[in-house]
């Protein structure tokens, strides 16, 4: 099987990661697209026998880093502009509790959300996260223990469909008569 049959294979994989990015869908297919063309671009640099899931993956971060990085120097717009809004259908209970934790995922700082992807939703070792994000191996186990306590705690806060935090929200705050 040659590299770009493995690569391929990693799509799907890479999709998964550039959504817990970028959290947005919009952005996905785009951050997917821009890291294989980097990736064959630098083909020759990856080294046979080595992880390809994390050279892509480092890929893929340190793209998407130089992207925020680009951002910032130049906006345009409102990040909640009407046009990037989703409609959700109606669904069954099991949808609407996996969104509530995806948005819970969403939620954390950056380096607990990735951490928690890669070890527990794409189920990366330890060691391998730790490889690819270049720390220890004990702080990836901390920042996943860490990110998993701030989601259930994040969950117990909100209640069920709730997408605001309880100080916010007038309907709950007001006394039952």
């Amino acid at each position: 099987m040659t590299i770009r049959n493995d690569i391929v294979e990693l799509i799907p994989a890479l999709r998964a990661y550039a959504w817990v990015l970028t959290r947005r869908h919009e952005d996905v297919d785009d951050l997917v697209q821009d890291t294989l063309v980097k990736a064959i671009a630098k083909v020759d640099s990856f080294q046979p026998g080595t992880n390809l899931r994390a050279w892509l993956i480092t890929i893929m971060r340190n793209t998407f880093l130089n992207a925020i990085a680009r951002s910032k120097r130049s906006t345009t717009g409102t990040e909640d502009c009407i046009s990037t809004a989703l409609s959700t259908p109606a669904t069954q209970e099991w949808s609407v509790r996996g969104s509530e934790l995806m948005r819970a995922v969403a939620r954390l700082p950056l380096h607990y959300r990735e951490m928690l992807v890669m070890v527990v939703m794409m189920g990366e070792s330890y060691e391998t996260a730790a490889q690819i994000f270049g720390v220890q191996v004990g702080t990836v186990k901390s920042r996943v223990n860490r990110g998993r306590s701030m989601v259930i705690a994040d969950l117990e806060r909100r209640a069920p469909n709730d997408p605001l935090p309880p100080q916010f929200n007038t309907e709950r705050s007001a006394s039952p008569d």
